[in-house]
C-alpha cells in the first residue's frame, strides 16, 4: 500500500471450490435416483403397513352367515374345530353334502367320524374325504373337481378366519363362475381385541398376510403349481 492509494488484490478463485462445483453435476442424478428409491421404499413400506391393516380388520370382524345355506359345504382341514363345525352345518341341513378336503392319507373315515362325534349313517350317506390336496391351491382343486362333478353352484366354505381370505381367493380363481359362502370359524387367539399383544396370534397374522400377498402375485402372473398329490406323484413318475 501507497500513501493515497489503495492497492486491492485480485480475488482469485479457489481451486477446491471449482473441482466441488464441477462434480455436484455428476453427482446431482445419481442423488436424484437415490432419493427416489428412498421415497418408492417408504411409500412401498407404508402400502405394506396399510394393507396388513385392512386384512387384520377384515379377519377379526369376519363373521358368520347368520342363516347358512348353500348346495354343499366344504370344510379345509387344518384343525378339528374346522370339521367339528362343518359337520355341525350338516346336521342342521345347511347343505345336502360335505367335503372335507386334504386330509392325511393315514387319516381313516373313522377317525374322523369319532373325533367330531358324527354319526356313523352321516358319514355315510354326505360326507367325503379328499386325500389329494397338499396345500391351500391343492384344496381349491380338489374342490373344484367335487364340485363340478356333482353339479353344485353355491358352497359354504369352512375354515379358520385368518386362512379366509386366501381360500377364496384360491377358490374363485380355479372356479369365479361358483358362489363361494365364508363361513369363518374364529380362531381363539384372535377373539381379543389386544390379539396385537399375543406373539402368537402376531405371528400368524403375519404370515398368513405374506401368503396372500404371495398368492395374489402369483394369481396375477399365472405362475401357479399344482397343489394335488395325485399331480406330484405322477411328475416324479
Amino acid at each position: 500500500m501507497t500513501m493515497g492509494h489503495t492497492t486491492r488484490n485480485a480475488i482469485r478463485p479457489d481451486p477446491e471450490l471449482e473441482r466441488s462445483e464441477g462434480a455436484s453435476p455428476r453427482r446431482g442424478p445419481i442423488r436424484r435416483v437415490l432419493r427416489w428409491m428412498g421415497f418408492s421404499c417408504v411409500l412401498i413400506a407404508a402400502l405394506i403397513f396399510g394393507g396388513f391393516l385392512h386384512f387384520a380388520d377384515s379377519v377379526t370382524t369376519l363373521k358368520p352367515p347368520a342363516e347358512p345355506k348353500a348346495d354343499a359345504i366344504i370344510v379345509l382341514t387344518g384343525g378339528y374345530q374346522r370339521i367339528d363345525q362343518a359337520v355341525e352345518l350338516l346336521q342342521k341341513g345347511a347343505g345336502k353334502r360335505l367335503l372335507i378336503s386334504g386330509a392325511h392319507p393315514s387319516t381313516t373315515p373313522t377317525q374322523i367320524r369319532k373325533m367330531t362325534q358324527g354319526s356313523a349313517d352321516l358319514f355315510s350317506c354326505c360326507v367325503d374325504i379328499g386325500y389329494d390336496a397338499i396345500d391351500t391351491i391343492g384344496n381349491a382343486e380338489e374342490a373344484s373337481n367335487w364340485i363340478h362333478a356333482r353339479g353344485y353352484k353355491s358352497i359354504l366354505v369352512v375354515t379358520n378366519n385368518y386362512h379366509m381370505p386366501r381360500s377364496l381367493a384360491e377358490l374363485a380363481y380355479v372356479d369365479p363362475e361358483i358362489e363361494f359362502i365364508p363361513y369363518p370359524v374364529v380362531n381363539s387367539d384372535l377373539k381379543t381385541r389386544d390379539w396385537f399383544t399375543d406373539p402368537n396370534a402376531l405371528r400368524v397374522m403375519l404370515a398368513e398376510y405374506a401368503k396372500v400377498l404371495l398368492a395374489g402375485a402369483r394369481n396375477i402372473i399365472g405362475l401357479r403349481h399344482t397343489g394335488l398329490r395325485s399331480a406330484s406323484l405322477s411328475g416324479q413318475s
